[in-house]
């Protein structure tokens, strides 16, 4: 189990540059060039030039482009739990499917298997 949670911590850090460095680049792409790194809804009063000073005046943000990369980690990882899931059930259907090994013989032909021996 210990080995399943460093596995699983290792994999969120690849998913989560997988999602910063490359799947955030290829959206903006598709949407015109927008930087979702600078997107965020101000929950309060006041004007900031960015998100890093609205957050250091202790102004309430939304910050858009967390949500999304968050959404998009979700999705991969959900994703790739559901296909490991999926191919331990076949493996477990097919060991459940292959023949099982012949039974011997049951304890009541074995005595009496012993007692016809004995009546020789």
């Amino acid at each position: 189990m210990v080995v399943g949670i460093i596995i699983g911590a290792a994999f969120t850090a690849i998913v989560d540059s997988l999602v910063a460095d490359l799947i955030n680049l290829i959206i903006s792409l598709f949407m015109g060039g927008v930087d979702f790194s600078g997107m965020y809804a101000l929950l309060g009063e006041g004007e900031y030039g960015s998100i890093a000073e609205a957050e250091e005046a202790g102004a309430a943000v939304f910050a858009d482009d967390r949500f999304i990369v968050g959404i998009i980690n979700f999705l991969i990882i959900a994703f790739v739990v559901f296909m490991l899931v999926r191919q331990v059930n076949k493996m477990k259907k097919k060991e459940e499917a292959s023949p099982a090994a012949p039974a011997g013989p049951t304890q009541e032909e074995l005595l009496a298997d012993i007692l016809a021996a004995l009546k020789k």
